[in-house]
């Protein structure tokens, strides 16, 4: 219960040094020579001073547990069982690592949300108990990882390898470990689903906290509102379904970019509207009001068959309708930098790639030639073949360029979008942004190049979402959120009430505005020690506040008059009637 009469008390400014944090460790589950204890010989790099490979790894880990660590507050530890060990991959994919809760807890004291499962090591902290008790390198670590031993080697993302150092210095064939370890980590603490995307069921017929804040913008339903057969439609809404969460929405203005990236027809009536595109990480960015011209299919030379294709992938054949116009071509046998500059030599003023497999949303366009000066897009199959069977029939107007009412990644709303793939993709949709956003999301599916070592607006949104599946800002460890309700950051959590190295007995009550009787005493402001003129009046004022503190909590039944007297016989106010000799001599202490 919270004193009413002391809302004038807290209105004072008050502070004091802050602990929290959390401690983030790592479990080396590795074998003898391999994994974290490979003695491969290594150059220091970027900031990591290993001089193994295995060492490299275990300094990046930690690395990435510390820079967490510090980002989140929990009072208990949350540890980190690891490896590196091979994992899937070929020689131009792979899974990189792969990090998740070891177990999943529901309907334990601090939970915010009843019959909701949570992540491990975010329910301990919202418990302030670690529920899962046991030694390192067990089922009772908070999470397990699991990264890619082989990256690098041959037939394994053959030409690439891993950068461990802890910066961004990487080089554009390497991967960089630190950015992917923030991303798994993230997983772990609470950035992942339990429900089935593939069927829809929930986890036991219950809904995850993650699912809490899932919206699916074409029916308006929440995912815990919804059927199953619901749910598996949802996972498959490609930029339909939206995070509702108050922390993300309140960073959406501050990490996400103006303006969408779409392409617009104009006309026919049959076929206008907006349409969803992947932009190219080539050439010149879309802008605002866009390009506009006229939509043509290109042509080029006869392949080995003797037809002509119109896949871009040699020169254009029907250059004269190309010139001045928006080429369309179809995705295959070629790169995307390929089939963009032969359109480009042709003289196409943007280029349409019309993807080759169902499904959607449309991807970026991959590649890099410094050549190319022209926009791209690609667009679905289905928009595809919407367009083609237009253009055989009529003149289809088009325009390429970006919607500045609505943040890249993020719906009319301002919502940002969860990645919800057609079809469903098994380990990425619903627990990932969509890959429409800009800047790069650390949590996006696919690990971007161009990530920064960051995890918070203005420039990333995965801290904002932990905030709102319960990771709130505590640095006082006092279960009073910091950012919500908490009047006494850094308060005095001592059980008894302490004045300098006077311990007084007296019970250091806690309030749910996030103050102790100890913090409320501070808030008054003792005057400086230093002598001066008004010394004594501030003095006054000072014993005024404490004593009309006292009163009030007495008054309320918190303390009674004689550790009213203690606390005021503690700080050495002349007129205390009780509490004489009440002192237990302690370690230096806050001073009041």
């Amino acid at each position: 219960m919270q004193p009413r009469l002391l809302s004038s008390l807290l209105a004072l400014a008050f502070a004091l040094p802050a602990a929290g944090a959390t401690t983030i460790t790592v479990i080396n589950n590795n074998a003898p020579g391999v994994g974290f204890n490979d003695p491969t010989p290594a150059v220091p790099v970027g900031g990591n001073t290993g001089t193994t490979v295995g060492e490299q790894r275990r300094i990046a880990f930690q690395f990435a547990a510390d820079l967490w660590g510090a980002t989140l507050d929990s009072a208990v530890e949350v540890r980190v069982q690891a490896t590196f060990e091979p994992l899937t991959c070929t020689a131009t994919a792979a899974v990189l690592g792969s990090a998740g809760t070891t177990q999943v807890l529901r309907d334990f004291p601090g939970a915010l949300f009843p019959g909701t499962w949570y992540h491990t090591a975010l329910a301990n902290k919202l418990g302030f108990e670690d529920f899962i008790p046991g030694p390192p390198g067990t089922s009772s670590d908070d999470i397990r990882a699991r990264f890619n031993a082989s990256i690098g080697q041959p037939g394994c993302l053959t030409g690439s390898g891993w950068y461990y150092g802890l910066d961004t210095g990487h080089a554009a064939n390497q991967i960089n470990l630190a950015t992917v370890l923030l991303h798994e980590f993230a997983h772990g603490l609470g950035f992942s689903s339990f429900t089935s995307v593939s069927s829809g069921a929930l986890l036991a017929g219950l809904i995850d906290v993650y699912s809490k804040f899932y919206e699916d913008n074409s029916t308006g339903l929440a995912r815990e509102a919804m059927t199953d057969l619901e749910r598996k439609a949802s996972a498959i809404n490609p930029r339909g379904v939206a995070w509702n969460g108050p922390a993300v929405s309140a960073a959406v203005p501050l990490v996400l970019a103006l303006g969408t990236p779409l392409l617009r027809v104009n006309g026919p009536a049959t076929v206008a509207g907006d349409y969803q595109v992947g932009a190219a990480s080539f050439g010149p960015r879309l802008s605002a009001p866009g390009l506009t011209g006229e939509l043509v299919l290109a042509f080029d030379d006869a392949n080995l068959s003797g037809a002509s294709t119109t896949d871009a992938c040699t020169t254009i054949a029907n250059a004269a309708e190309v010139l001045g116009r928006v080429a369309l071509v179809d995705r295959g046998t070629c790169g995307f930098v390929i089939k963009v500059k032969n359109a480009q030599n042709a003289g196409a003023v943007a280029v349409v790639v019309a993807d080759n497999a169902a499904g959607g949303p449309p991807a970026g366009l991959g590649g890099v030639d410094p050549t190319i000066t022209i926009p791209a897009v690609r667009i679905t199959l289905a928009d595809a073949q919407k367009l083609k069977a237009a253009l055989a029939g009529a003149t289809v107007n088009v325009t390429l360029g970006v919607d500045l009412s609505v943040r890249a990644g993020a719906d009319r709303g301002g919502r940002a979008l969860l990645y919800t793939p057609n079809p469903v993709q098994a380990g990425s949709s619903v627990s990932h942004w969509d890959t429409i956003a800009s800047p790069s999301q650390l949590m996006e599916p696919a690990i971007n190049a161009d990530l920064k070592l960051a995890v918070d607006a203005p420039t990333d949104l995965t801290r904002s979402l932990l905030r709102d599946v319960g990771w709130y800002p505590d640095r006082d460890l006092d279960g009073s959120p910091d950012d919500a309700g908490d009047q006494c950051l850094g308060s005095d959590l001592r059980p008894t009430v302490v004045i300098d190295t006077c311990d007084t007995g007296v019970p250091n009550t806690y309030f749910t505005n996030g103050c102790t009787i100890r913090d409320l005493v501070a808030a008054c402001k003792p005057p400086p020690a230093v002598s001066r003129k008004g010394q004594k009046k501030a003095l006054e004022a000072y014993q005024d506040c404490v004593e009309q503190l006292l009163q009030t909590l007495a008054h309320q039944g918190f303390i009674t008059e004689r550790q009213a007297g203690q606390i005021e016989s503690a700080l050495g106010f002349e007129d205390a009637e009780d509490g004489e000799n009440v002192c237990v001599g302690v370690g230096v202490g806050q001073g009041g």
